[in-house]
């Protein structure tokens, strides 16, 4: 699939059912303590190494942009869908979301502090991962950090990330890929960021799928 086509095609499936899916996700932080917790030692790396702004990519109903505001964090959120941020600014009045894509990310060199791609990278096909990296490592600041979430799995024909709309349309085809937190661990590595472990994403990843947490 194309760049366009497979960008085009995340796109208007997640148009076709954002306030569904916002109404899915949105609780998820009090039902899985394991993601508060990554998201708990984010914050605090962020916040020691000075703070600064946090670019939550893919951020869909701005659930995770907002939670980081809560823990102090100067959190803003980019999605690829419209809709999905008509919706977040809805939730989150008052938060920074914009309409962008992790492909050409609108941002300034070395503006970020961090940046956050919370299962947002599962769309991105395999030979388009080393430019998005890229441009996450551009947008990064010297010693930013870098958290991904992703789910974990071998190498296999893409999934329909669901088969129908609730109210019984059909969904434009989404693609979620799944993959070896070695290989991610090897791509961040080729793109030039340094993993930083940390007992807590271990142990949250064995519930949450692939988490790793790196250092521009």
């Amino acid at each position: 699939m194309t760049s366009g086509g497979w960008l085009a095609d995340t796109r208007a499936s997640y148009d076709a059912d954002a306030t569904g899916y916002a109404d899915e996700t949105r609780n998820l932080l009090s039902e899985l303590p394991p993601e508060r917790d990554v998201m708990a030692v984010f914050a605090e790396r962020v916040r020691a190494a000075g703070g600064g702004p946090v670019a939550d990519v893919g951020c869909g109903p701005g659930r995770i942009t907002a939670h980081l505001r809560d823990l102090g964090v100067d959190a803003f959120g980019i999605d690829l869908s419209p809709r999905m941020i008509e919706v977040a600014r809805r939730e989150h009045p008052g938060v920074r979301f914009e309409v962008g894509s992790m492909t050409r990310l609108g941002l300034a060199d070395g503006s970020l502090a961090a940046l956050l791609a919370w299962y947002s990278i599962i769309h991105v096909p395999d030979d388009a991962i080393a430019p998005v990296l890229a441009g996450f490592r551009r947008a990064l600041r010297p010693g930013g950090l870098l958290l991904l979430g992703f789910h974990v799995g071998d190498p296999a024909p893409p999934e329909s990330r669901r088969d129908g709309a609730a109210d019984g349309a059909e969904w434009p085809e989404s693609y979620v890929r799944r993959r070896q937190p070695d290989q991610v661990a090897s791509w961040l590595d080729e793109a030039g960021f340094t993993a930083e472990p940390d007992p807590t994403l271990t142990t949250a990843a064995r519930t949450l799928g692939g988490v790793l947490l790196a250092r521009r």
